[in-house]
């Protein structure tokens, strides 16, 4: 958790690339992304260097060349590697610093561009802060940002991000950290899952699960084996905007993650079959534009589910890529419950008879505001080829600790939100459910068995979906409770209505006797 001070210095940054015309916060986060990568590297060298001068042992990898020029392709003059390091530019005075990284230090990214998995997605690098007092107010800016450690790198990271979020329709790239944090719990990632996000964004689920294995399962960073299977086949994570890949690249950097597969990749595309049964877990919020042209679609895909919608064939994605055994969560739109085309039905019926769905979790429409009202809902499921749903869990999420409007105020204190390590009283739970909803999937084999149709959760046999045409909203399920009315009796009636008889008699009565 970083403190107001320390938001206020992230501000800071934030506010001096709109003030100097850069209003595009995707934008402004890649400008950010490439000078954290630029300080990474002249951090890394510093490192190394004193690891050497205590040593007597050269240096691993010399990033900047001490004795060495650097000439970018297109230009007559070359300069010292070393002009290139953060800790030398940033005492340039403003024109000389805007002239070093825009004509040598953003070529030089992208000449390193191949030497890690991160270092790839810088390839297309390119400085747009507009003037030399721009860049002098962004450096200045992140040089004083303590950024000492994993967890602080990360943090300030996240918190750059969430300024995304609340930047209009740039923000669908961004699923709301507590429900990341409630399907990553829901899943228990462990160091032997590989993991995967065909639609990766800015690698939300896969930093947060990689922070529950950090975690719950410290031996993964400790045991030799564990920790090269953590920091180089764990994780996957695909997308195909290269901004979001930049972004999403250093966020599994800074939170610790050495060389993740970062990829440029359309998932839905006939040329990844590859992939097919390569991942123990997927977890994801793919976009879900509407329809797309068969012809560039994968022909597998297309033999599960013979669609055009994506949020179908996303489902249908995640069945192909996944091992015998493994596990999903992931989000889908509310029509992929209830809709009740061939298509929509058919891959419902899979998910049920074929695999083992396990639960269908509805949110509020309010979840994704304020750039979208669509309601959703988190379907989990094990990839068995051969069946096993015995009965589905259903929740119904009807509070995630913010106001469900636009603003997305939070209602509780932060040590109350998300997934609350803090005991919540009944009122606070009817204020974010996640905690309860947690606690209750835990159960779903056992007390949750009993639980009638009329509470927040409850199980539904197989059976009963299968009869209504594999309908999986919850409120074709979910029994209403009407509140008993005490009627009276016959005789009582009877006897009201006499008297109300009488009483209109009388006035009749009274009228004509004023009037004769």
């Amino acid at each position: 958790m970083i403190t107001g001070e320390l938001k206020s210095k992230i501000d800071a940054v934030w506010n001096g690339f709109w003030s100097g015309g850069i209003s595009n916060p995707l934008e402004v986060m890649e400008q950010i992304t490439y000078l954290l990568f630029i300080k990474a590297l002249d951090e890394r060298q510093t490192l190394a260097e004193n690891k050497a001068n205590r040593t007597g042992q050269p240096i691993d990898e010399v990033i900047f060349p001490e004795e060495e020029q650097f000439r970018p392709e297109g230009l007559l003059e070359s300069r010292p590697y070393a002009d290139m390091r953060w800790s030398r530019f940033k005492h340039m005075a403003p024109a000389d610093m805007y002239d070093v990284v825009e004509k040598y230090v953003f070529p030089f990214l992208q000449h390193r561009a191949e030497a890690s998995s991160h270092a790839k997605h810088m390839k297309g690098a390119r400085l747009t802060i507009p003037t030399p007092g721009v860049l002098q107010k962004a450096v200045d800016g992140l040089d004083v940002i303590p950024m000492v450690d994993r967890d602080t790198k990360g943090d300030v990271y996240e918190y750059m991000l969430s300024k995304i979020a609340t930047a209009g329709e740039n923000g669908q790239f961004r699923t709301p950290r507590h429900i990341i944090q409630l399907m990553v719990e829901m899943v228990a990632p462990t160091p032997d899952d590989t993991i995967c996000d065909p639609a990766s964004g800015t690698s939300g689920f896969l930093v947060l699960a990689g922070e529950y294995i950090r975690d719950r399962h410290p031996s993964a960073l400790t045991d030799p084996t564990k920790a090269a299977h953590f920091h180089n086949g764990m994780f996957s994570g695909y997308d195909f905007d290269s901004t979001m890949l930049r972004i999403g690249s250093m966020n599994m950097q800074l939170h610790g993650v050495q060389n993740p597969t970062i990829s440029y990749r359309d998932s839905l595309a006939e040329d990844h079959a590859g992939d097919a049964e390569a991942y123990s877990l997927i977890l994801a919020n793919p976009p879900f534009t509407g329809s797309l042209d068969y012809e560039s679609t994968a022909k597998n895909l297309l033999q599960v589910a013979k669609t055009k919608m994506t949020e179908l064939l996303f489902v249908a994605l995640f069945l192909r890529l996944l091992k015998p055994g493994g596990r999903a969560a992931v989000i889908v739109p509310d029509g992929v419950l209830f809709r009740s085309t061939k298509a929509h039905k058919e891959l419902r019926r899979i998910l049920v008879e074929e695999q083992k769905l396990e639960a269908v979790v509805s949110m509020p429409a309010g979840v994704f505001r304020p750039y979208s009202g669509v309601s959703t809902g988190i379907l989990l499921f094990t990839k068995t080829n051969s069946g096993g749903t015995d009965h589905v869990w259903f929740y119904d999420l009807a509070a995630d600790g913010y106001s469900l409007d636009d603003k997305r105020a939070a209602l509780l204190d932060p040590d109350k939100l998300g997934v609350a390590d803090e005991p919540l009283s009944e009122e606070e739970l009817s204020r974010n459910n996640l905690p309860d909803a947690l606690a209750r999937w835990r159960e779903r084999d056992n007390t949750e068995l009993e639980r009638e149709r009329i509470e927040q959760s409850f199980c539904v046999p197989k059976a009963d979906i299968a009869a209504n045409d594999y309908d999986l909203s919850i409120n074709r399920y979910k029994e209403v409770v009407h509140d008993e009315i005490e009627h009276a009796t016959p005789a009582a009636i009877i006897e009201e209505l006499s008297m109300l008889e009488a009483h209109i008699q009388k006035g009749i009565d009274d009228l004509k006797a004023m009037l004769s």
